[in-house]
């Protein structure tokens, strides 16, 4: 059902579903990814987020609760076949909607980050298989796409990652206030960051808000702005044609070289030559 995916994030005609099939520019897989869940088909993938790599095949899924830089990597299958997978985007009110007819979880968890690898169950396969369905049903999506969904993240909250799901839908959990935290953060990128500033209005001390930022994202305050401001300067580059110095300073930094070590420590080359090498390898692709 999947397979009529192109290399590029394809929506199905399901609301937040999506799909994607084959290789797929690697500048492309390093973006700000919205919180959603993963479900590899065939072949594999990895994702790196700061220091952090998961790696996950049909046998897993992958979560992510929050919005994060990262960098992804997809491979394959060893018998050729291309990569194949489908998403969901999570919308925290669907989620909140589900919790509220659902009894309390019981017993105490403590804070996960906010992405991770769990295994498939034949459960939550069976939703996902009834969801893609759809895709030929269009009459149907409008009643049962929901149903489907709420099945989806209902699986998924009976497992490894049910704590995590649910504090995204708890408007005064650690993650909440972390997420609020990364939408200024986003929306302000190029200004300079105020870390205490930033904690005050998350409520939280500034060894708290660090502590909990730095768990849920696997980065510090500082380190998420600059890969935020790095994905942007990128964009700038490649789309915009912009100079290396003018790009740095549009997203906010004082010094171009500076940038370009920053810009040369994320991306593996320095600015010019990463976007001369994206241009050629997208002229390559439409050959």
């Amino acid at each position: 059902m999947a397979a009529r995916a192109e290399n590029r994030r394809t929506e199905t005609g399901i609301p937040r579903v999506a799909m994607v099939q084959g290789a797929i520019p690697e500048h492309l897989l390093a973006a700000v990814y919205d919180p959603m869940i993963n479900l590899i088909l065939t072949g594999s993938k990895s994702m790196t987020v700061g220091d952090r790599t998961l790696r996950y095949d049909p046998a897993t899924y992958f979560v992510m609760s929050i919005e994060l830089p990262a960098v992804g990597q997809v491979h394959p299958a060893a018998t050729s076949e291309p990569y194949l997978a489908v998403s969901l985007t999570l919308d925290p009110t669907v989620v909140a909607n589900l919790l509220a007819d659902l009894p309390p979880a019981s017993g105490r968890h403590e804070q996960e980050t906010g992405f991770s690898v769990a295994a498939v169950t034949p459960e939550l396969m069976d939703a996902w298989v009834r969801m893609l369905r759809l895709m030929d049903r269009p009459a149907d999506i409008a009643a049962l796409g929901p149903v489907y969904e709420r099945e989806i993240l209902y699986r998924v909250l009976q497992g490894p990652h049910g704590a995590m799901l649910r504090e995204i839908a708890a408007p005064d959990s650690a993650m909440a206030r972390v997420s609020q935290a990364i939408q200024w953060i986003r929306r302000d990128f190029a200004e300079p960051l105020r870390v205490d500033a930033l904690a005050q209005k998350a409520a939280m001390s500034v060894s708290s808000f660090h502590r909990h930022f730095k768990a849920v994202t696997n980065f510090s305050p500082l380190q998420y702005q600059k890969h935020v401001r790095l994905l942007q300067a990128r964009t700038l580059l490649v789309a915009s044609a912009k100079s290396v110095t003018s790009a740095a300073f549009d997203v906010g930094y004082e010094s171009a070289t500076q940038f370009s070590r920053d810009y040369a420590r994320v991306f593996g080359l320095p600015p010019a030559r990463d976007a001369a090498r994206i241009l050629a390898d997208t002229r390559g692709a439409t050959r």
